[in-house]
Formats: C-alpha cells, structure tokens, sequence
C-alpha cells in the first residue's frame, strides 16, 4: 500500500504563487526601495502597510523631521504687549462731517496735502477715524488706537483721533471701558496724550531707545475698522520718510498691514517695545497696500514729555525760509557736496537776521553736529528749548564762519502774506529777453503790484530750461549769482560772470507768492 499522498487531488489544494521575480523586476524594485530610503530587513507573507511605516526606518525619517527648526512666530510678543494697546473711541459735537460732496472740512489737514490724503485713506469712512453719522450739527463718533506708557492710565494716541473730542472713552484688552480726557496735542507731529480715569494699575508699553534698521521684524497693533485688537506683522521698509506734512517729517515706513482704526496704534519691534506710533498710510483703494507710516519712538518721547508737563510744547526758532542744497545749488555755490540748509530769506526781527544771517547763507552745523539737509535742521533746532544759545557753522559767500544766537520760540501760526498775485505781471510790458534762459523780465517798479526790487518774469517759454526750474509769469528775480539785480542787463551780466567762472549754472534768488528760494538755472556755455 502506497502511503503516500498526492495532495494535488485536494479540493482544497491551490499551487504555490511563483514567488521568481525576473531580473528586470528585481532591479526596478531595488530602485524604488533605495529612493524611498528604506532598509530592508526581509519581506514576510505577513509583513502589512502598517507594519512598513512603523519600522525603525520610518521612524528615523520622522524624528530627522522633528529636528527642523519651525518657523519663530510672534505669539509670546504678543500676549506680553497686547494688554497695553487700546481702543479709542471720541464724540464730536457740532462738527462738520464730511459729505458724498466731497467736503474735507473734517480734516485736520491742509486741503490737498499729501497728508490731508493720507488722513483721509488712513481715517474712517468720509475722513474722520471710524465715522459714524454725518451730517452739520450732528454728534459725530470717531474710532482709533492708542496704548499705554505708565500704569496710572497715561496713553499716547494720534493728535487727529482726539482733536476737538468733547468725550473720550477707551476699551482696554480685556474688554473695560473708562473715561479719558486730553492732556495735550501736538498738531505738528500728529500726537495727542491722554488720561485714562479709573485705574491706577493699567499693563503698559515701553518707548524703545533705538532707532529700528531696515529689514527689522515690526507688530502692528491697533483697531481696524472698529474690529478691537488686531495683531499684523511686516518689517521696516524705510526710515527718515517726508510725506509732506511738515519740516519735522522723519517717518519710519513699514509693510505690516494697517488700515483705518489703526491710527494712533504701536508698532513693536521683537523686543515687545515701541518703536513708532502708526499716523498715517499710502493706498490708493483705502485698504492696506503695505505703505504706513510710524512716528519714530524719540520723537515720541520727547513730544510726550513736554504735553505731560504743560500741555503744549515749545520748539526752538531762528526765523529763517530754509531749503535743500540740491547739487546744481552746490556747484554755483562752489560747495564740494550738496549738503547743509541754504537760507532763502531771514525773517524780519527773528534771531537769525539779527545775529548777522543773510540770504543765501548756507547752515552747515548746530553745535558742531554737521546738517545734512533742511529737513535736519529743522527737527534739530525744534528740539531744542527756546532761549537756548546755539552755535551756527555757516557758508557766508564762499567762507566759512561762526554764529552765536539764542534761540527764539517758534510760533503756533505762520502767517505769509504775496506781496504780488500770480497774475501781477499780466499787462505789463513784454519786457527783455534773457538769452539761453527762456524767459523775459522787467524791472519790478515797472509793473504795478510787484515792489520795489528785483525784475518780474513777464513771459516764459515752456520749453525752456527756465520752465524746467519752475519760473512762471509773476515770479520776482531778487538775485542772480550773489548779486541784486534790477534790470535785464543786471540779470545778463550776472550769467556772463558765471559763465566766465566756468559754473555750470547760476543760482537765483526768486520770490514767488510770497515765499523766497532759491534755484540753480544751467546756464550755456559761450
């Protein structure tokens, strides 16, 4: 009897799957394995996608994962500032609203200043910070940021938040609402500080001492559109900015989204410390374009300190119409660089006409820290106290020399009256042509209205180099080349001895609407 038995006749009986892969096979299969990176300890029927992804091979990949630093976010920062920034929130009684009009008679601003437009993007809808209502006589309500700087409820907000409020309320982080009154503003550099009533033990922020670089981490903090607080991030895009509000323009642009309701917020750096206070932002559509603009933490400071001890503050003054030194300026001066701030017209009895200061005098340094445009000038001698005694370094026709003045304290309005209208040379004589410049003139006495010095444009080419430089019809030459002028022929004989210099171009002093300057005109050669 045989047996043995032919499991082959089972019903059950399935033949063994081939298990020889083919050398083709084989080898595709150890690229795969190899690109995956994955060591392979043996193949087993039992062997399950599970049990694959849970071999020591792939949890050597997920722990080199683990060891990838994250990105550094900004949450710590955050919860230690966050409680020091408020919400402002004013009544305006019989104001003005803006209209659909088109009425700007709410904006602090001049009419048609870069920063009445910003003012009006940066602040609520129709003009003012988080407009509600309308209409004349009408309780308006405006909305804006601030934030803390002592514990005893001091804040710092945006002087055009707050201006002519009749009521001031404040929302702290954690949703308390308290009184505030005004302390002091400061029209000029857009800042207001304010007393928050009710609490002596409020979180605050610190003014950092620095100055923030370009390409540094910033937080805005603030309340857009009435949302409460909101935290955006972006860097420093540039520092040292004049939008054209005033001489004390020294802004710090920034690319954090910032939007209406912002106004008057911090902006942080990565040290939880203010480095400015958001004003105002560029956008043509009135949403955030990553234009905004922040007023330096010194200024700050110093503006702070002075509405806290007395409400208002007080700059220095040496009454003169100062302007850049531009690189023509510089060569018909004789200067090496385009630096300083080129006196257009002392002011009658200020300090500077009565320590000795002319036109076209060209301010160097402030006690021996060198100027390097107008703008410099203007902030470092606002910075100081009036009746404070300074030393000027002045460029006097050519030589160099030392003034000694006390300074006077600037005034709150600055009246300036056109001694001639910008129509005054109409009807008058054609007058003569200056050749090469593109304009004609005649004597001033010879035109009603234009005084008694200097020559009148009565004519100008557009294409002309004249026209480049910004003469137009009525404008009153008071100097050419250092030297009065008060005929055609003085003006022709001045450009010739400048052209016998061998300058590129003259410099001429012109009173326009008012307002003296002073402009470089390229002369031609022979």
């Amino acid at each position: 009897m045989n047996d043995r038995i032919d499991l082959t006749n089972l019903p059950s009986y399935r033949r063994p799957r081939r298990s020889v892969f083919s050398a083709r096979r084989i080898a595709l299969m150890a690229s795969v394995v190899a690109g995956l990176g994955i060591a392979v300890h043996g193949f087993s029927p039992s062997t399950s996608p599970a049990d694959l992804f849970s071999s020591p091979a792939h949890a050597q990949v997920n722990n080199e994962v683990k060891k990838v630093e994250r990105p550094i976010g900004f949450a710590d920062i955050v919860e230690r500032v966050k409680p020091s920034v408020i919400s402002v929130k004013v009544n305006l009684k019989e104001k003005t609203a803006s209209n659909d009009d088109g009425d700007d008679s709410a904006s602090p601003f001049q009419p048609g200043s870069p920063m009445e437009r910003f003012f009006r993007r940066f602040g609520g809808p129709d003009g003012i910070p988080g407009l509600k209502g309308g209409g004349r006589g009408r309780v308006v309500q405006g909305q804006g940021s601030g934030f803390f700087i002592s514990a005893d409820g001091f804040a710092v907000t945006n002087n055009h938040v707050v201006d002519g409020a009749d009521k001031v309320e404040v929302t702290t982080d954690d949703g308390k609402t308290y009184s505030a009154k005004v302390i002091g503003t400061d029209q000029r550099t857009d800042l207001a500080l304010i007393k928050v009533e009710g609490g002596s033990n409020f979180s605050f922020a610190k003014l950092a001492d620095g100055k923030p670089r370009i390409g540094d981490w910033v937080l805005a903090v603030g309340n857009p559109f009435g949302l409460g607080g909101t935290v955006t991030a972006g860097i420093v895009s540039a520092s040292g900015r004049d939008i054209g509000n005033g001489p004390y323009d020294d802004f710090i642009q920034i690319d954090a989204p910032v939007n209406k309701g912002n106004s008057g917020g911090p902006a942080f750096d990565t040290n939880g410390e203010v480095m400015g206070v958001n004003t105002a932002i560029y956008s043509p559509s009135g949403g955030s374009v990553g234009i905004a603009f922040s007023i330096p933490a010194s200024t700050v400071k110093s503006v702070v300190a002075q509405l806290k001890d007395k409400g208002s503050v007080s700059r220095g003054w040496i009454g003169v119409q100062i302007q850049p030194v531009t690189s023509d300026i510089a060569d018909s001066l004789g200067m090496k660089k385009a630096e300083g701030a080129l006196v257009a017209e002392p002011q009658a009895n200020g300090p500077a006409a009565k320590a000795g200061i002319e036109s076209g005098d060209v301010i160097t340094s402030v006690n021996g820290e060198s100027v390097k445009d107008a703008r410099e000038l203007a902030r470092t001698i606002g910075g100081l106290a009036p009746g404070a005694t300074v030393k000027l370094n002045v460029l006097h026709k050519g030589q160099d020399k030392v003034v000694n003045l006390t300074l006077g304290q600037l005034p709150n309005t600055v009246e300036a009256k056109a001694d001639i209208d910008n129509d005054s040379g109409k009807g008058a004589s054609k007058g003569t042509d200056v050749p090469k410049l593109g304009m004609t003139v005649a004597p001033a006495n010879s035109v009603a209205g234009a005084g008694k010095d200097g020559v009148v444009v009565t004519e100008v080419d557009p294409k002309s180099a004249a026209a480049e430089r910004g003469f137009k019809e009525g404008d009153v030459i008071l100097e050419v080349g250092g030297k009065s002028v008060s005929t055609a022929g003085d003006v022709r004989d001045a450009i010739n001895t400048a052209r016998t210099d061998n300058k590129n171009s003259v410099l001429m002093r012109v009173k326009s609407g008012g307002q003296s300057r002073f402009v470089a005109v390229p002369i031609a050669k022979g």
